[in-house]
């Protein structure tokens, strides 16, 4: 694949290839050769002959798919192709046809309906007549994209609908479609309060939709009669069309006939002069000359692309919905009755998803195949899911046990229950911990690489109106047997676990095989416990953890929420007993606990651990697991111990080389005593294990276990140490470095996720924030942890409210929970009359809502509860204050971020309006604005494995600096995501993200601009249109839109984001300050100020004066200074940047001397300005001025500096390091007497490019093309010897940066914070990379997990977030990026 990628050649990265097969649609940049690709000429079936590229691999059910949603076919089904009179096989690949080549004659053949291809035709013609657009995704619940929105000419007045709040949001679609001149609203100016949400889902640009028919549903005489079902009639539909005709039409094997059926008598014989028609849209042209006009119409738009109108794969929850709910309500001709599911046989969920992880894997067109069937079913199986969560809570499905405390349900082929509360877990809270942990669990085993001969069921956890469900499919052979007991599997099959007793058996042996396999990639140690009956059982999992042999052949693996290690931090009860069980075991303890009370109990624990952070602690609920990201990096953390304790035993023993080579035991010795002091399961070797069940409540061990049981106390209370000592100030620091530290709850969890950090751990980031020197610079992270304790206990309190409220009382009781919630000292006694008004109204009886618990909740009363549970879980007790307006006044939250997230994590949907929250007398959200409430899921990720190997390899070739090789692996990872996912899929989107930014920084600006319109559609859909990723890339495609001459659409992009940034955090997070220096760039001159002045006031309060972006804010001050004239002010600033780039670059560095420069030309300029004046008056002003003012290529390049496209250089030690290496070589060279003729001409070229950087005078390639491709292999030759000598030179420091010591305090300090970003943001890029770009950041670790290095500290991907590392330009950029000798205004120096 690889080959046939790079050898060029293809379409055009930035189109939409319509004729691509399903699931390759818009495989943006994939270059196939001519040998898999070639054109064939179609025709018949009525449609005009038309030309379609077909590739040899596809089957020829795949081209017919692509043939069916062409616009010229659609929507015509039940269709087969002919290839010179013969029909072909649907499962042939085209390649092993015989006379199939380039311009070939395939023919359109109309195949007999049966029933059901009749109905999936007429759902197709459904699908076509039913428009699709921004709020037709709402209606839904789903998020919609807005780009199409905001991207074409708006025209307010015809597409917004009526409504009183409407006027500003008017303003604010007009402002985004006016050019340059037009001012931004005043709600997007820094300082405004004013968050308007009708603002953030502008309406369609296109036109409202015609009507097609005005009636179109099955007819009062369907079914048909016996006797006519033996003439082939399948179904009668009355059609009632525009001009007023009502016609009642047949469906049969042939197609579509107007039968001669009136309201009153039934007539089933075709109509005089009645064509039968195979496609029924043709019937209907044939009828109603209004429908065959409107018709003609929808065939001829042109065509959306695939991202945008292809369903995602899973629902993405949006918490808004239409504004007028009720008028936007359309005849969806949902009565023709092909949208309910046939009476089929319930789907077997579990065989299909086995026989689709069962599929071949041999070659990469069968992996793929394989990735897409799994997928493709777990959507499926999600999706019924979510249907069937809606259908038992509601009251659809009775239980098929008995058990009120814990109902079971079966449902379309689901198995949904509850599950028991346990009082030793923790009653409700333990219940629904259980329920997400064997989630977490299944996902553990399915990701397992190499194990396809153990399986686990399909498992999802929905939550909806208050209730989590768990659902799985049916176990092979168990649900006949077990409907009653729902869970324990019959002992015919018990293969593995505690009460499998005794047994030998092959079936066994093979099992074990595969549980070893996997405890050895999951990290878990075999151990022995002791059964109920006394019997000793070695396992390998946790103690609930069977195993069995399933009637289908297959080995399941069921009960695995306990399969991860126990956090000692929140199990103290259990730490106290230490499973003291047998009698001898309890002596022996009770001797060691005489002898040292406490040695054995807090062996592990760092010193006064307990004193400093109150832990251990009880928890709610039994069940606190380590998190599979902590144990990797608590290995790794290890590891380095082990690493650092060898060597110094080693030293101590007469050096590493001596020991090395001796021959004798003493290194031997020295890693057998490393291994003991680091607390490694072996005693020769490092490897660390975990035992599930340690700490774990009701599990006994043997005496023979003691010593290891032991040792893992003291490694999971070390494991658990590690989350407060090194993983909660890692994840500080981070956000300290980075302007693009979490925004919400979703990046908030995802980057302390990947830290292996648990949410129970959020009360910890408090007070280490609170303990912490920088409080004030981490005020945003601190916010947004207050509101995500806030409102996760809000969710928990709102679960047990909604169990009290009957089903007519749902929307009243909503939406007074909210107000309760939200208006400081709210009462219900305020709005009783407005409540009885309205029942009144809609007819209901007065006072009904008044007798019921839930309606005599006050606010006082919620929040307490919400404080108390708050204290109980996150330990926070005084936090949370006396009230809402207590958490907007101390930590600057906002009401209406609050209600998007309590939204988002409870699915309720909302009205679109805007809600004011301040007036205690007034509801602010009323019965009507809650629109629906809607299960949340959560589900198994399936893995795309090739196209995330493609992704991985791109980001280490970006880290190396070989942009050219991350093109083409880039390019080849979104084709494959697009083979499996259709483009929809989050990790596709980071990599249509990065894609972009490879392409802009070697010159490719259309294809950035193409890849990037792509991102931020698939962000919006998949992600969710206000997600903090989405806001990332519209800043990004505003850019390079902006790189295009595109200037009003990239301000209307950039206040797009600001839009969102303003609704979902505010204005009090850094990267506003990115957002206002990127509008004070692209925004006309007299608009730029206000944003470049907020910019600087942020970057300063979160960053410090010596920080780099706080420099760059300064420069862009003075720049804008000296447009306007004001050289006075305009000195002030560039000195303080030039002070901020001495202190972090020194006196020498080009960035410093290009500061400098400016600042002298500015007083130049300055003294000038005043001789003129009083010389001639005023005249020559603004000439002067003029000549001042930046071009639009370098406003492009401080764009590119400011959003971190590229960085500025730190350090030039690299450089001559550099140089004195390849020295060292040559001199080592001549000494051995080697040739090395290229080791000269390198040191004469690395001179060169020194000078260069210290000039600042380097070549600049045009359009940012990339000097790095020219010296590729020199760069690959080198650069494994250079990492290494490099990592020993010790010059560099946490965040892969070479430091100066001079610089080394000022990291302390964080003055290079936002320069830094974090270490995990360290990618080589730009046209600044030479042959050893790759040198420096050689030594980055990629994260293993794609989703969690892209959840973290950014909304994408970290990686794609490019930096220069220090002095590997060719190039001096400067704050503007200019070169040539140029000054930092872009002027040449008089």
């Amino acid at each position: 694949m690889k080959d046939k990628v790079r050898r060029g050649g293809g379409r055009n990265q930035a189109k939409t290839d319509a004729n691509s097969v399903p699931g390759r649609k818009d495989a943006v940049g994939i270059r196939l050769d001519d040998d898999t690709s070639f054109p064939v000429k179609i025709q018949g079936a009525g449609v005009e002959p038309f030309e379609l590229q077909v590739h040899v691999f596809w089957l020829v059910q795949d081209a017919i798919m692509t043939l069916l949603s062409r616009n010229e076919v659609c929507p015509r089904s039940n269709l087969s192709l002919a290839l010179a009179g013969a029909t072909l096989d649907p499962l042939a690949q085209l390649q092993n046809l015989k006379g199939l080549k380039a311009g070939a004659m395939l023919r359109l053949v109309e195949e007999p309906y049966t029933f059901q291809s009749a109905r999936v035709h007429l759902a197709r013609v459904l699908e076509l007549l039913r428009t699709s657009g921004p709020q037709d995704a709402l209606r839904e619940g789903r998020s919609p994209s807005i780009l199409q929105a905001l991207t074409h000419a708006q025209t307010p007045e015809s597409s917004l609908p009526n409504g009183k709040n409407l006027k500003r949001s008017l303003s604010q679609t007009k402002t985004e479609s006016t050019g340059q001149d037009g001012a931004p609203p005043e709600y997007l100016l820094p300082g405004s309060s004013e968050r308007p949400l009708m603002a953030l889902l502008p309406h369609s640009s296109q036109p409202e939709a015609p009507s097609y028919l005005r009636d179109l549903s099955l007819s009062c005489w369907n079914p048909p009669p016996g006797h006519r079902k033996l003439q082939g009639d399948f179904l009668y539909i009355t059609v009632v069309t525009m001009e007023g005709r009502r016609c009642d039409i047949t469906s049969c094997p042939k197609g579509f006939f107007l039968n001669r059926s009136t309201e009153d008598v039934f007539d089933p014989r075709p109509a005089q002069s009645s064509p039968v028609c195979h496609c029924l849209t043709d019937l209907l042209c044939h009828i109603s000359p209004g429908f065959k006009q409107t018709f003609t119409t929808l065939k001829n738009r042109p065509p959306q692309p695939p991202v945008e109108v292809m369903p995602t794969p899973y629902h993405t929850l949006s918490w808004l919905g239409p504004p007028c709910a009720t008028r936007t309500h359309k005849n969806t001709f949902s009565r023709l009755g092909v949208d309910d599911q046939a009476a089929t046989q319930a789907p077997d969920w579990n065989e299909e998803l086995q026989a689709a992880r069962d599929l071949p894997q041999g070659s990469l067109e069968e992996r793929l195949q394989r990735d897409k069937a799994v997928l493709q079913v777990n959507s499926a199986f999600v999706s019924a899911v979510m249907q069937g969560a809606e259908t038992v809570v509601d009251g659809f499905v009775e239980p098929v046990n008995r058990n009120p405390e814990d109902p079971a349900f079966l449902w379309g082929g689901l198995f949904m229950s509850q599950g028991a509360a346990s009082a030793v877990f923790g009653g409700e809270r333990g219940r629904r911990a259980a329920q997400r942990l064997e989630l977490k669990g299944v996902q553990a085993y399915s990701d397992l690489e190499g194990l396809q001969g153990l399986h686990t069921l399909p498992t999802a956890v929905v939550d909806y109106r208050g209730v989590r469900l768990s659902a799985q499919g049916l176990a092979p052979g168990l649900e006949g047997s077990e409907q009653d007991q729902g869970t324990a599997p019959p002992s015919r099959g018990l293969l593995y676990g505690v009460n499998a007793g005794p047994q030998e058996s092959p079936h066994r042996r093979q099992l074990l095989e595969l549980l070893a396999h996997s405890a050895k990639s999951l990290s878990l140690q075999r151990h022995v416990v002791l059964a109920p009956n006394g019997h000793q059982v070695p396992l390998f999992t946790s103690v609930d953890a069977q195993g069995l042999l399933g009637a289908d052949g297959r080995f399941y693996l069921l009960d695995v929420f306990r399969s991860f290690p126990a956090d000692a931090n929140f199990c103290p009860e259990v730490e106290t007993e230490n499973f003291t069980v047998t009698g001898e075991e309890e002596s022996n303890k009770g001797c060691e606990e005489g002898e040292n009370k406490k040695g054995c109990i807090k062996e592990g624990w760092p010193e006064d651990y307990h004193t400093n952070t109150d832990l251990p602690r009880s928890y709610p609920h039994g069940l606190c697991r380590l998190r599979p990201e902590l144990v990797q990096a608590f290995i790794q953390h290890k590891h380095c111990q082990f690493t650092q304790r060898v060597r110094k035993l080693l030293d101590e023993n007469g050096g590493f080389e001596e020991c090395a080579t001796s021959g004798d035991s003493r290194a031997t010795a020295a890693v057998r005593a490393a291994c003991k002091d680091v607390g490694s399961v072996s005693d020769i070797i490092f490897e660390m294990r975990f035992n599930p069940n340690v700490f774990s409540s009701g599990v006994a061990f043997p005496p023979s276990e003691n010593t290891s049981t032991k040792l893992q106390e003291r490694l999971l209370r070390e494991a658990a140490a590690f989350v407060i000592t090194h993983q909660i100030p890692a994840f500080l620091e981070s956000c300290l470095q980075s302007s693009e530290a979490p925004v919400d709850g979703a990046t908030l969890k995802n980057a302390l996720h990947q830290r292996g950090i648990n949410l129970r751990y959020l009360g910890h980031v408090i007070k280490a924030i609170t303990q912490s020197e920088y409080k004030e610079h981490l005020r945003h992270i601190m916010r947004t942890v207050i509101a995500e304790i806030f409102i996760r206990s809000t969710k928990r309190v709102f679960n047990s409210f909604l169990q009290g409220v009957d089903v007519p009382s749902l929307s009243v009781a909503v939406s007074h929970f909210l107000s309760c919630l939200l208006v400081p000292h709210f009462s219900p006694t305020s709005v009783g009359e407005d409540t009885k008004k309205k029942s009144r109204r809609r007819g209901r009886g007065s006072g009904a809502s008044e007798s019921t618990p839930w309606s005599t909740l006050t606010g006082a009363e919620l929040w307490n509860l919400v404080c108390q549970d708050a204290a109980e879980t996150y330990n926070v007790s005084d936090s949370l204050g006396s009230g809402p307006n207590h958490l907007v006044d101390l930590y600057g939250l906002q009401k209406l971020s609050l209600l998007r997230e309590f939204c988002l994590k409870t699915g309720v949907q909302l009205r679109l309006r805007d809600y004011y929250f301040d007036n205690q007398n007034k509801v602010p959200v009323g019965p009507d604005d809650i629109l629906n409430i809607i299960p949340v899921v959560k589900h198994v990720h399936m893995p795309t494995v090739d196209a995330s190997k493609a992704y991985h390899a791109a980001q280490i070739s970006i880290q190396k600096g070989l942009l050219d090789q991350a093109h083409e692996q880039l390019k080849e990872a979104v084709y494959l995501y697009g083979r499996v996912c259709d483009d929809l899929h989050p990790e596709a989107g980071y990599c249509h993200s990065l894609l972009a930014k490879v392409a802009f920084l070697q010159g490719k600006t259309a294809e950035a601009r193409s890849v990037q319109l792509k991102a931020v559609v698939i962000s919006e859909r998949v992600l969710g249109f206000d997600h903090p990723n989405t806001i990332q890339q519209y800043a990004l495609l505003g850019v390079y839109v902006y790189a295009g001459g595109e200037t009003a659409l990239a301000q209307r992009f950039l206040l797009r984001a600001r839009l969102l940034m303003l609704t979902v955090h505010g204005e009090d997070h850094p990267y506003t300050a990115t957002l206002d220096n990127c509008l004070g760039l692209v925004l006309a001159e007299d608009q730029t100020g206000q944003f470049l002045k907020n910019a600087l006031k942020l970057n300063t309060s979160f960053f410090g004066t010596t920080n780099l972006q706080t420099a760059l804010n300064q420069h862009l001050l003075a720049q804008w200074m000296c447009r306007k004239g004001d050289y006075r002010s305009a000195m002030t600033h560039e000195k303080e940047a030039l002070t901020a780039f001495t202190s972090l670059f020194g006196e020498d560095h080009p960035q410093t001397r290009c500061s400098k420069d400016f600042l002298s030309t500015i007083t130049k300029q300055a003294v000038k300005v005043e001789r003129t004046l009083r010389q001639a008056g005023a005249e020559c002003t603004e000439a002067t001025v003029e000549c001042l003012s930046p071009t639009s290529d370098i406003i492009l390049e401080q764009l590119v500096l400011v959003t971190g496209i590229r960085k500025i250089t730190q350090s030039d030690r690299f450089q001559e390091y550099k140089q004195k290496h390849l020295e060292l070589k040559a001199a080592v060279a001549k000494e051995l007497g080697l040739k090395l003729p290229n080791v000269a001409s390198m040191i004469a070229n690395e001179g060169g490019k020194s000078s260069d950087q210290e000039t600042g005078c380097g070549k600049e390639p045009e359009g940012g093309g990339n000097p790095a491709a020219e010296n590729t292999s020199e760069s690959q030759q080198g650069q494994q010897v250079e990492e290494a000598s490099l990592e020993s030179a010790g010059d560099i420091s946490a965040n892969g940066h070479v430091v100066e010591p001079a610089e080394q305090s000022q990291q302390k300090e964080r003055t290079n914070a936002e320069g830094d970003k974090a270490a995990s943001d360290k990618v080589q890029t730009v046209n600044e990379m030479q042959s050893s770009s790759g040198e420096l950041n050689g030594r980055i670790d990629v994260t293993a997990s794609p989703s969690a290095l892209r959840s973290e500290v950014t909304w994408a991907d970290v990686v794609s977030k490019s930096v220069v590392a220090s002095g590997t330009g060719g190039k001096a950029t400067a704050v503007n990026g200019v070169g040539d000798g140029n000054t930092a205004n872009g002027t040449a120096e008089e």
